[in-house]
């Protein structure tokens, strides 16, 4: 990981932290020509029940600058259904491009394979929309394998949408 992140279980003190974050990675998303996130679209109240029924993990710099964050599911039944406990499954992983020091986006994803490793399930999986083509490419240079694809994911925003679902095969601990 890179040692200029200090990664802590986030609170409810960090609530508007998390949104902010959200909201700027969804902006430049949208600035750069990716139609994903929405400012807007995850509120407090989406970041209270993710860390009540998983895990949000903040990175911050040695100063305490937040500049990045993401969620530990350990199960999605949305997007992979019913599931045995084989896997942990990484959502909203999201950096502040203008603060964040390089590599921390994977960095944050390392972190993220260690606490699934350290919980005893090999797989760590994720979804991202089928139609971005830059993270697609991006979770494959981290080596996750395409393994499927879901044609109508909904997250409560918007109409429904294809994800492709990835995963990686995790080193026992």
């Amino acid at each position: 990981m890179t040692s200029e992140l200090v990664l802590d279980l986030a609170g409810d003190f960090d609530l508007p932290a998390l949104t902010s974050l959200y909201d700027g990675a969804a902006r430049w998303m949208l600035d750069n020509g990716i139609d994903q996130w929405q400012p807007g679209g995850k509120d407090a109240e989406h970041f209270r029940l993710r860390m009540k029924e998983g895990e949000v993990w903040l990175a911050r710099t040695a100063g305490g600058e937040v500049v990045g964050a993401y969620e530990l599911w350990w199960q999605d039944e949305p997007a992979w259904g019913a599931q045995p406990p084989v896997a942990g499954y990484v959502h909203r992983l999201m950096v502040d491009r203008a603060a964040a020091p390089p590599g921390s986006g994977r960095a944050l994803l390392a972190h993220a394979e260690e606490r699934v490793a350290d919980s005893g399930r090999p797989l760590c999986r994720l979804d991202c929309r089928s139609d971005n083509a830059v993270l697609l490419r991006y979770y494959q240079g981290a080596g996750y394998t395409v393994v499927g694809e879901l044609a109508t994911k909904t997250d409560g925003g918007s109409g429904p949408y294809a994800v492709t679902l990835m995963e990686k095969a995790l080193g026992r601990r």
